[in-house]
């Protein structure tokens, strides 16, 4: 399985000198089974250039899963460039939230009001897919699923495919306490992610930042490390890195990460997700 990342920041694409390194662009991941069928994780603004790439390589079935419908996490999508083409067969599967189905919560962006092509005028066939169920087997690989603590109805994907283990928990804020919200507690977050080979994780705040922002679903990459360490995984990212993060903050962040991990005696390996970045597992 190779994981390639298009998108690493949360909240807000800030693209400038201070975020080159590790990039501005919103949420995007893109997975390639052994078999190399494309799934694509989240449509922020990384999609975009991911988009270029597959009309340049010609490749025509596109498979994109969404964790949430935040504005991060989908406003790519009228940039998407397979969309706009005929002959190109993309599959969008999502979580409905409380009141709206996944097509309306993605398309009612590109309404007249908010951008000059209407949905209906796309060539592609797209079709839209509601999950239901927190299991799905998907060409090869099993997909497994599970509810994160977000204000808005989020889900973690997990994906196991030959032998490996790949799981994207973004937008969780472990340890959360929205009375407003259902919420999963640590052990379940630990049961989910043990022995995982690759976890990219939202380390979106620092333990101070996060002590001024509770309640707005995200982690502190000190707890995400602590996650990791209890649920034996093998490698760490950090991810959804908040926009007003500096290349030379994600630097120290990481830097603190590292040593947390020589002094407690783990083994996984730790890393900070830039865009452009691919890891093979």
């Amino acid at each position: 399985m190779r994981i390639t990342f298009w998108g690493t920041r949360g909240s807000v694409a800030s693209p400038g000198e201070e975020t080159a390194k590790y990039g501005g662009n919103t949420t995007c991941l893109e997975v390639r089974l052994s078999d190399r069928k494309l799934i694509v994780l989240d449509a922020g603004t990384g999609i975009r250039k991911l988009g270029l790439k597959l009309v340049k390589q010609q490749e025509k079935e596109i498979n994109i899963f969404l964790t949430h419908p935040h504005w991060d996490h989908i406003q790519g999508f009228p940039f998407f460039g397979p969309m706009y083409i005929p002959g190109y067969k993309i599959d969008v599967y999502g979580w409905p939230t409380t009141n709206r189905k996944v097509q309306n919560t993605i398309t009612d962006q590109m309404e007249g009001t908010y951008f000059p092509v209407d949905f209906s005028q796309l060539q592609s066939a797209i079709t839209f897919h509601e999950i239901h169920n927190y299991e799905m087997d998907f060409f090869n690989a099993k997909m497994s699923f599970m509810r994160v603590n977000h204000p808005v109805i989020c889900h973690s994907i997990k994906i196991q495919e030959a032998g490996k283990t790949f799981i994207f928990m973004t937008d969780n804020e472990l340890d959360a306490d929205m009375p407003q919200v259902f919420v999963n507690p640590w052990e379940k977050f630990v049961e989910f992610c043990s022995g995982a080979d690759l976890l990219v994780h939202d380390t979106q705040f620092t333990p101070s930042e996060l002590d001024k922002k509770r309640g707005w679903g995200h982690s502190s990459y000190i707890r995400v490390l602590e996650l990791a360490k209890e649920a034996g995984v093998k490698g760490l990212v950090y991810f959804h890195h908040d926009p007003e993060h500096t290349d030379m903050d994600l630097d120290e962040m990481l830097l603190d990460g590292m040593n947390w991990v020589a002094r407690n005696g783990c083994s996984f390996k730790c890393f900070a997700a830039q865009e452009g970045m691919t890891i093979e597992i």
